[in-house]
């Protein structure tokens, strides 16, 4: 049986740390392996990366063309069958806030979209505001409703 004592890395895995400034013999002394004074050689220095030295950089010099949706498309928060199934009892009303207090979702003001995964063994009242096809018929079959919120 494997202990917590007895864990250690891949061999190979792991490297001594570099030891620098710590004089002439260790061969990075001095001015540590970063040659001779400026910009690199400064704690933080450096010019942050895409930067062409003040030349217009490549990023803004190629053209833009088409069309991204991603300030319009809709975003969905996911809820599986399963998940509602394996907190709430048969009865049940489930909406937003049932969820966000089940802890099924993060964010209340996200809209909710129920998909088929898993089974549904309970007749549950759902509002949502998307349901899958495949929910629709889960739900249905085990003698809930659905409603788009």
């Amino acid at each position: 049986m494997i202990t917590l004592q007895d864990l250690k890395p891949t061999k190979g895995s792991t490297h001594r740390a570099k030891r620098l400034g710590q004089g002439i013999g260790s061969g990075n002394g001095k001015t540590s392996g970063k040659g001779n004074k400026g910009d690199k050689s400064r704690t933080g220095g450096g010019v942050r990366p895409g930067f062409e030295g003040g030349q217009m950089p490549l990023t803004r010099r190629t053209p833009k063309r088409g069309f991204n949706n991603a300030r319009f498309a809709k975003v969905w928060q996911i809820v599986s069958l399963s998940a509602i199934d394996a907190k709430f009892d048969a009865g049940t009303e489930v909406d937003a806030q049932a969820m966000y207090d089940a802890r099924i979702i993060r964010k209340k003001d996200i809209p909710v979209k129920v998909l088929a995964n898993g089974e549904l063994t309970k007749a549950l009242k759902i509002k949502a505001g998307a349901f899958s096809a495949g929910a629709v018929k889960k739900i249905e079959a085990a003698g809930g409703t659905h409603e788009v919120a």
